[in-house]
Parts: structure tokens; sequence; C-alpha cells
């Protein structure tokens, strides 16, 4: 068991690695930006069926 989370954690890094910094703030400021506008989106719905 210990050897599977290992090999998770030793791909984890091997990918944090090759995508670095900006990558990983890229696609977290990605990830905002869509539950701003899933947000601001249902808020919009929600106006138009009232």
């Amino acid at each position: 068991m210990e050897n599977s989370q290992e090999n998770n954690n030793s791909k984890f890094k091997k990918w944090f690695k090759r995508v670095g910094w900006a990558g990983f703030a890229f696609f977290t400021i990605k990830g905002l930006i869509w539950l701003v506008i899933f947000y601001f989106g249902a808020d919009t719905l929600q106006s138009c069926i009232k």
C-alpha cells in the first residue's frame, strides 16, 4: 500500500516539475474564472426566470 502512495507522489512531483509554477497558476486562475462564470450565469438565469 505504501508503494502505491509513493508512486502517486512521484507522479505528482514529476508532473509539477514539468509544468512548473506558470502552468499551476494558469490552471488555478482558469478554474477560478470558470467558477465566477457559472456563479454569475446561474444568477442571471434565475433573474430571467422570475
